[in-house]
């Protein structure tokens, strides 16, 4: 038989409480994803980046024997490509007007991909003496570290978001306590335990909390996706190797399951903490 409880919130305070979960839930998902896609983001571009190396030949004089260094070491190699003049101009053509002059100052490279870590460091060795060696990953280290950052500033708005979600509980189960301290007085006279008036407070904010991180996640799932969707059409950059693999949907699935967890946790601890101090 299902027990009734004998007290519940205030009508303004359930509805406070319905409102500020939805609105905390929304942010910790919304947080958590960010975090996970930039993480998934970062791995990605370091994963397609780390073989890639490019060669810069500043002085012609150079240019044949770095060739021939490169052709002799094309076991160790997956591909090679060497990049035009043209190129260099299209790519240079929104900071520096007037290629012709600027054909003089060019180098000339190679975009190389190797087949392994070691087979680019035992390359890298012999190509660098007449040439300058710049890998991918180091020359993209400051855009890898811009989103480690901003994964360590999602995941701070995390941890503030749970800890006001719990502050409130805390607040309001103390508040709803002392409104009913007549009640809980009767209670404890007819010999009911603290960790009976504890589960009473558990199943009200058990309820409210359900709802309420439900309300959170529907939220929060379809702004994540437009984020996800922006940042795939840039088309380029870190941003467009964000995503989420089927392990962050589902930690974001079970991230409002956490919070109500929490929420009865916090809530049987500052029950039980004020029936002992009464």
């Amino acid at each position: 038989m299902k027990r009734p409880t004998v007290f519940s919130l205030v009508r303004e305070q359930s509805m406070f409480m319905t409102a500020i979960m939805s609105l905390l839930t929304f942010l910790s998902v919304l947080a958590l994803g960010i975090a996970l896609a930039i993480g998934t983001g970062v791995m990605r571009w370091n994963s397609q980046w780390d073989l890639f190396a490019t060669v810069q030949v500043m002085s012609s004089e150079n240019v044949a024997s770095v060739k021939k260094t490169i052709d002799a070491n094309m076991n160790k190699i997956d591909s090679v490509k060497q990049i035009t003049t043209d190129e260099m101009n299209n790519l240079m053509r929104p900071w520096i007007s007037g290629g012709g002059a600027l054909k003089n100052y060019l180098p000339t490279m190679w975009e190389i991909k190797f087949k392994s870590a070691d087979d680019m460091k035992s390359a890298e060795s012999e190509i660098s003496k007449n040439a300058r060696f710049l890998t991918h990953a180091s020359a993209l280290k400051s855009s890898t570290s811009a989103g480690w950052k901003m994964i360590v500033l999602s995941g701070l708005v995390l941890l503030l978001t749970l800890g006001a979600i719990g502050v409130c509980i805390s607040y309001i189960a103390r508040n709803t306590a002392m409104l009913h301290k007549r009640e809980l007085e009767i209670l404890n006279q007819i010999g009911a335990s603290d960790s009976f008036v504890a589960n009473q407070m558990q199943t009200i904010v058990a309820r409210i909390a359900a709802t309420a991180t439900s309300f959170g996640l529907i939220a929060a799932l379809p702004v994540l996706l437009l984020i996800l969707s922006t940042a795939k059409s840039a088309r380029v950059g870190l941003m467009a190797m964000m995503g989420l693999s089927g392990m962050g949907w589902l930690s974001l699935i079970l991230l409002p399951i956490a919070i109500v967890v929490f929420s009865i946790w916090i809530t049987r601890r500052t029950t039980l903490n004020i029936l002992k101090n009464s």
